[in-house]
């Protein structure tokens, strides 16, 4: 009986230690989130993206692929996207890392300051391959706060891209860029003496002008900067091609044409409204007259001086007239491609292209800048060596 009671005791503890344990085990840890060390883009909707839209503080911007493969900016007048610029900022996005959930609290992610800071990725049926809204940037640790779609829910990800909604800013700057060894000839024009012809049969070969001075050579290194300049082409700014600017520019250009080794022919005419010198505007007179008639009589235009110590007047000084120098304006470039299909041609044809001042600038002004004199040919080893004996005849 007492071996049966044991048993029966020994039984009833083994269930009652049972049931404690299952009632205070602890919890089965959540299930990771799936997201948690994945790229914030995968690269399959990367493929599938027919645009790219980018918003922050109420402006957006979209570039759209092409059937050829290549991006435009449709709101910066349909030119053709900087394509290293999106590259590297769509890297930037298949790099970053998804690194914890932050939050699912609706109070806290509030305090993470979600507005209309978004990346999309459109199919061509303008339908979200993808969509995330950026928060502040973590204080701790770097990174940046992550919502997903409609999602409520917060993630870090390590992303420090940047966010540029300006059109221009994505279109690509870049309107001709020749390989100065593709390039047989060059044409520069001057405003004396007429334009220069600068060749070369083959790019190992020296260049040679068609109208080179008596001992005198083409400075390599200068024709060098000149296809440098002439032969990439970037804008700063653009305007509308009937731009007051643009027009006067037009008018005043410096034509370079340039001759590829395959026979291709691109002019690139670079110009600018001249610098003015206007006389000043006189200040009313005052009887009231303004403009010439302020000036009054020749009488009016010399400045009689106070009797000098001896009685006699000084002489009368001519009035000098002052003038104000209006700067020159901005420079343009017009490029022409003998290739129909070259996309320059068609970026001509929307806009009026501006360029740095210094690419006009910095051009030969003068023939005489493109030439150097022919060094001195060495004395040949015979003649040398005559020399030499002159020179120890001497000294006997």
């Amino acid at each position: 009986m007492k071996i049966k009671s044991l048993i029966v005791t020994v039984l009833v503890l083994a269930a009652l230690s049972i049931a404690v344990f299952i009632a205070r085990r602890p919890a089965p840890p959540a299930a990771a989130d799936a997201r948690i060390n994945q790229s914030l883009v995968d690269s399959a909707a990367i493929d599938k993206a027919a645009k790219l839209r980018l918003s922050d503080a109420g402006k957006t911007v979209d570039l759209v692929r092409q059937a050829d493969g290549t991006w435009r900016v449709p709101s910066y007048y349909d030119l053709p996207a900087d394509f290293s610029k999106l590259s590297g900022f769509v890297a930037n996005l298949t790099e970053a890392k998804i690194q914890r959930l932050v939050t699912s609290a609706p109070d806290r992610i509030a305090r993470l300051e979600f507005k209309d800071t978004k990346i999309e990725l459109l199919d061509a049926a303008d339908k979200p391959v993808f969509s995330a809204t950026l928060g502040k940037n973590a204080e701790v640790g770097g990174g940046r706060y992550v919502k997903f779609g409609a999602e409520a829910k917060a993630y870090l990800v390590n992303l420090s891209a940047f966010l540029d909604t300006e059109a221009k800013n994505w279109a690509n700057a870049e309107l001709l860029n020749l390989k100065a060894d593709d390039i047989a000839r060059i044409e520069i024009p001057f405003a004396e003496g007429g334009p220069i012809v600068v060749s070369r049969a083959k790019k190992e070969d020296p260049w040679t002008a068609d109208k080179t001075p008596a001992g005198q050579r083409v400075k390599a290194d200068k024709v060098a900067t000149v296809l440098s300049s002439v032969g990439n082409i970037r804008f700063s700014d653009s305007t509308a091609p009937d731009d007051a600017n643009a027009v006067v520019a037009k008018a005043n250009l410096r034509s370079f044409k340039v001759t590829t080794f395959d026979n291709k022919s691109v002019t690139v005419a670079l110009g600018r409204k001249p610098e003015e010198k206007k006389l000043k505007a006189l200040a009313p007179a005052a009887d009231g007259k303004t403009g010439p008639g302020a000036l009054g009589s020749v009488a009016d235009l010399t400045k009689k001086e106070e009797p000098a110590k001896d009685g006699k007047p000084a002489d009368a000084k001519p009035l000098a007239p002052e003038f104000e120098t209006i700067p020159a304006g901005p420079v343009f470039a017009f490029v022409a491609h003998s290739d129909a299909a070259a996309p320059v041609n068609a970026a001509m044809q929307k806009r009026a292209y501006q360029i740095s001042d210094y690419t006009f600038t910095g051009l030969p002004q003068k023939a005489d800048e493109l030439f150097e004199p022919v060094p001195a040919a060495a004395p040949a080893p015979a003649d040398k060596a005559k020399t030499e004996d002159k020179k120890t005849d001497s000294t006997k």
